[in-house]
């Protein structure tokens, strides 16, 4: 393959017959479908749609993009794609760090890993190789020790990818986690990873080995005009107040402010204790570390210390996503137990959103008489000993290592589960922000609020301001951040340049450093050719308009908080602007000449 930023090699490992294959990428999917989330969709579809999520079968394909351990900004990310466990859809989950760049530099685009080894392995991979080693001895490990006896054993600047017990004990929701405390969070990755006995993946690649591009020139001038805007962007500009400076978790009092946070598993949508748990009071209590990942100027990682009272540790990320779902969502404002969840989660490898759902799903049954313990909201002490019942599966975690969705089922009301397509909602309550509505609703992966980041406009006033109560035009602008993250998460690289960088910024950077001429027509035709081919693999395992839906509290209970106050989420009218913008039929499903004219058929 003519094109630069790849390395044209991609591991293809049996783990039932112990194998490891390779072969370079298509031109035409590398042409069609960029990389990392894009190609990684591809070959998860080519392994068939109807495959069991709990099969050896069911092909983990974790791949890297163009523009991956390169020099452009925020490229140090990767995307790992599966057939999910806890949602049946196909499912993509991307992670930070470093591990995605020394996966480049060690001589792979990326890995599709099959089968199930008879016994707990983990994969060693350097220099265009790779070993199937024995992980006997880091089976029942948590994601902390198992990294620090394979740095004893390989060295210290090894990568890796790991799954902790919730992963061997299959969780639902369990995570593969990179390095220490970073994850390929939402979907069930570590689930598919344990169902495989693959322990690890254990990476070392050198910066010599960077891809260079094919039109340095190009490439350098694009690369200095995107970090400028990172640079001069409110929200990503160094030590501006934005992300730089309290992470991820900024959004706690602004969500709060204009009603758009789901508290008490939804019951109401502002939180009173939410400045307790802001990223600026964390920032000003515990706050000791800002780790950053590849090339990025941005360094929205906080890493936190406790070491008084009850919740000692010493953790990263002490995110927005997180801080909700163990902060409000399940009425604790107490933020050293928040710290310490995350501490838990990071080391047993575990969705914290899901984990919290779950949470919050269990406290209104068991106020609703439906469960047979007490569990009351703002148990902070029970829900860290049930951290750990449900990466075990032991007693009532058991039934919570499932996922929300399922465990509402067997509580015996659906309705107390805040999810769609079977996972469960991030931290913007959709009678709020009406665009996550839409968003949660038409996610091909499940309630998701990466799949279209619509609060970029209706919060920040990003590309442009938009009224975050009126649903009208929402449909259209999901349909431009959808298929815009899809180009971005192909390259790949963070979610977050687009809080300055647009399509204009991406084609300078992908064409220098391919070769490959685009315009910016040209990129979002192939973001909406990737979503279009997710959500052709959910309609191929009967996923249609119907599961196109949003808790019944969204969209019959009214907003109690100020600045959304009596909203309810307009998402029927939402979803028919919504598939009139996709070209979709009116049931939600993909018509076949749709699907021949983005050249997927």
């Amino acid at each position: 393959m003519p094109f630069g930023g790849y390395t044209n090699n991609v591991a293809h490992i049996d783990l039932t017959a112990g194998t490891v294959n390779t072969s370079p990428i298509q031109e035409d999917d590398a042409r069609k479908y960029i990389g990392a989330r894009g190609l990684g969709v591809k070959y998860v579809f080519d392994n068939g749609p109807q495959v069991d999520a709990e099969s050896p079968d069911n092909l983990l394909s974790i791949m890297t993009g163009p523009l991956t351990g390169t020099l452009a900004s925020m490229s140090g990310r990767m995307a790992v794609v599966s057939k999910s466990p806890l949602t049946g859809t196909i499912a993509d989950s991307h992670i930070g760090g470093w591990t995605a760049a020394k996966l480049k530099w060690s001589g792979f685009d990326g890995l599709n890993i099959k089968g199930k080894a008879a016994n707990p392995v983990y994969l060693y991979v350097k220099d265009g190789k790779i070993e199937i080693i024995d992980a006997g001895d880091l089976w029942g490990k948590g994601v902390h020790d198992t990294l620090a006896t394979l740095r004893e054993r390989h060295g210290e600047d090894i990568a890796m990818l790991a799954i902790g017990p919730a992963g061997e004990n299959k969780v639902r929701f369990a995570c593969l986690m990179n390095e220490d405390d970073r994850s390929a969070g939402r979907g069930g990755m570590g689930c598919v990873a344990g169902m495989k006995n693959l322990k690890a993946i254990v990476i070392r690649g050198e910066m010599k080995n960077m891809q260079q591009p094919a039109d340095k020139e190009r490439f350098d001038t694009a690369r200095k005009e995107a970090l400028q805007t990172i640079l001069e962007s409110g929200v990503t500009k160094p030590n501006a107040g934005g992300l730089s400076v309290y992470g991820t978790n900024v959004l706690m009092n602004a969500t709060n402010t204009i009603g758009a946070l789901p508290t008490k598993n939804g019951k109401h949508t502002s939180f009173e204790h939410a400045e307790a748990i802001s990223g600026e009071t964390i920032r000003d209590t515990i706050l000791v570390s800002e780790p950053t990942c590849h090339a990025c100027p941005v360094a929205c990682k906080k890493e936190v210390e406790i070491v008084d009272g009850e919740y000692k540790v010493k953790t990263e990320s002490y995110e927005y996503e997180t801080a909700w779902a163990f902060g409000a969502n399940c009425d604790n404002g107490n933020a050293a137990s928040i710290a310490y969840l995350i501490g838990l989660c990071n080391d047993l490898g575990m969705d914290t959103i899901e984990l919290g759902n779950a949470f919050s799903t269990a406290m209104e049954a068991a106020e609703k008489g439906l469960l047979s313990e007490e569990f009351n909201w703002g148990d902070h002490a029970k829900m860290a000993k049930l951290t750990t019942d449900i990466a075990m599966r032991q007693g009532l975690g058991d039934a919570l290592a499932e996922g929300p969705a399922r465990a509402g089922e067997k509580f015996g009301d659906p309705n107390m589960a805040n999810v769609v397509k079977g996972q469960a909602i991030p931290a913007y309550d959709p009678r709020g922000l009406k665009g996550m509505g839409i968003g949660y609703a038409t996610s091909n992966r499940g309630a998701c609020h990466l799949r279209a980041y619509t609060p970029s406009s209706e919060l920040l006033g990003i590309p442009e301001k938009t009224d975050p109560l009126e649903w009208k035009g929402k449909g259209e602008l999901c349909k431009l951040f959808q298929d815009l993250h899809a180009v971005s998460d192909s390259f790949d690289i963070c979610k977050f340049n687009a809080f300055a960088e647009g399509p204009e910024e991406y084609v300078g950077q992908y064409a220098g450093m391919t070769g490959i001429d685009v315009s910016v027509d040209d990129l979002m035709t192939t973001g909406e050719r990737i979503y279009n081919l997710e959500r052709y693999y959910n309609q191929l395992n009967g996923f249609d308009r119907s599961n196109d839906s949003l808790p019944k509290r969204f969209l019959e209970e009214p907003s109690d908080g100020p600045g959304s106050n009596g909203h309810v989420c307009e998402l029927d009218d939402m979803l028919d602007e919504y598939y009139s913008a996709r070209g979709w039929n009116n049931d939600g499903t993909i018509s076949e000449d749709k699907l021949k004219s983005l050249g997927i058929l």
